[in-house]
């Protein structure tokens, strides 16, 4: 009989621990909105010390596969595109912030998924989810003299796009994309003086989804997204531009 050569591995209590917690997870023994056994009922089932269960219970939290609570028992999470998204965020911020290759990549991956998103909606859209984006473009003409206010709500915008789709992992992408470019969107908004821009673009683009014309809709976008991209550039890049 042949004799596997692989070496045993010893692993961490706490990565044994961790392993055996997933499992009742995966299994369906811990649903969603389940408690997670206390600490010390832990401890004694696993026979192992209080700092291998927290190290652990966090692992899982990092993993969105628990929440923990100060003061009450961790619950098992239901998970969802945006948790697992969440999972990639500093690392994908990390990547970003070392390359600016990197960032040109996101930009035009942002471009070829918003003119997807914008066809989506402009055939499909109801009267309420045209008059949700009325809704956020008002908000950010009220925003415009403050940056934080105004970027905020142009997220939004194209954030309730990505939802028409009704696709939650059309919205967790959208929602982790512009977070990613959050860290780059610069002062250049403001100091170029193009709110009105943005603002008339944003509303050249409801118009062609309250038509329920898709090639309007994305040759809107196209043109919104390309003229705004210089918006999103490393800092050094934005002080040099500012100079």
């Amino acid at each position: 009989m042949a004799i596997q050569s692989e070496p045993i591995v010893r692993r961490k209590l706490s990565d044994e621990v961790f392993a055996r917690l997933k499992a009742l997870i995966e299994t369906g023994e811990l649903q969603p909105g389940d408690e997670m056994p206390s600490e010390r009922m832990l401890m004694e089932r696993f026979e192992v010390g209080r700092p291998a269960i927290r190290e652990a219970m966090q692992a899982l939290a990092n993993m969105g596969l628990i929440e923990i609570s100060h003061g009450e028992r961790a619950k098992v999470l239901q998970p969802t595109a945006q948790s697992l998204l969440k999972q990639v965020d500093v690392a994908a911020k990390i990547m970003l912030s070392a390359s600016s290759d990197s960032l040109e990549h996101l930009k035009n991956a942002r471009i070829f998924f918003e003119r997807g998103m914008v066809r989506e909606a402009a055939s499909r859209a109801t009267d309420a989810d045209v008059a949700a984006l009325e809704e956020t473009l008002k908000r950010q003409r009220a925003a415009l003299g403050d940056s934080d206010d105004f970027i905020a709500a142009d997220m939004a915008f194209h954030g309730r796009i990505a939802e028409i789709s009704g696709n939650p992992i059309f919205s967790a992408v959208s929602e982790a994309m512009l977070g990613w470019l959050k860290e780059y969107h610069t002062e250049l908004l403001i100091w170029t003086g193009k709110e009105n821009v943005t603002l008339s673009e944003h509303a050249e683009i409801i118009d062609c989804i309250r038509r329920g014309d898709p090639d309007a809709a994305e040759q809107a976008m196209i043109k919104h997204l390309e003229r705004s991209r210089a918006l999103y550039a490393p800092k050094g890049k934005v002080e040099s531009q500012a100079g």
